[in-house]
């Protein structure tokens, strides 16, 4: 068989990864000539798992539509703002997502708390887990429209069964009645069976004032705070330091 018959079969069959592999054996043969058929064979089915490996996680970080590209080799881990790394390499593990824990991020503005937040759901993405970033408000915006036309059933499914919800800026504001409802209903939904990380400058002690209802909010609350990591962070915000770094050049 030719060697662009082979190819276009491979091509017809939909292993792209294994058609660069093969085309790549056509063209350095004196590379691959000491190989065994096993090992060349070999080699074409690694290059079609780490194509496949890859596409999915593009497509998962699409679906995520994180705020901020964010990479877990790029964390500053020098600036003074408590971030223990060893604490959070132990979240980039995923371990929490697998046991459908949450995450609670808190701290001054500037601090980098949407940052890291992206980061551990970039790394989920990697890990193979399903994403959704929402800043809270617009969430809750999106979720009010959604009672009047009829879709907040069909975005509750499909949040429900995301694996890791992210929610940035949680807390600014005193929730409505009926965004206490929602919000509830969220935290019913993943409890125990999913994962959620929330970013905030309000301290978690004052969560519950923020949403506004002791009953509703102690339901809230034990759904989110019980099974949770809650990574503190302090300091100047980094967005000023590096602008007077830059100012100083």
């Amino acid at each position: 068989m030719q060697h662009s018959q082979l190819l276009q079969q491979l091509r017809t069959l939909r292993v792209p990864g294994m058609v660069e592999a093969l085309e790549q054996q056509f063209t350095q043969p004196g590379t691959h000539s000491d190989l065994s058929f096993e090992e060349r064979l070999g080699l074409m089915i690694d290059r079609e798992t780490t194509h496949r490996s890859n596409n999915k996680v593009d497509r998962l970080l699409k679906a995520a539509k994180l705020k901020l590209q964010a990479h877990p080799e790029d964390i500053d881990y020098t600036h003074p703002r408590g971030l223990d790394k060893g604490v959070f390499a132990s979240l980039l593990s995923g371990q929490w997502i697998e046991q459908h824990q949450n995450v609670l991020l808190t701290g001054p503005t500037g601090c980098g708390k949407t940052y890291l937040g992206c980061v551990l759901a970039t790394q989920a993405c990697r890990q193979g887990y399903s994403v959704r970033y929402f800043r809270s408000s617009r969430l809750l915006d999106m979720l009010a429209i959604a009672h009047g036309d009829g879709r907040f059933a069909k975005i509750i499914n499909q949040i429900a069964k995301t694996d890791l919800l992210v929610l940035d800026d949680w807390g600014l504001e005193k929730l409505s009645l009926g965004q206490r409802n929602d919000v509830l209903e969220l935290m019913e939904d993943r409890h125990g069976s999913r994962s959620t990380l929330i970013t905030s400058q309000v301290p978690i002690a004052q969560w519950h004032d923020a949403i506004g209802d002791a009953t509703l909010a102690d339901a809230i609350l034990d759904r989110l705070i019980h099974n949770a990591h809650r990574l503190t962070l302090k300091g100047e915000s980094m967005r000023r330091a590096r602008s007077a770094i830059a100012e100083a050049k």
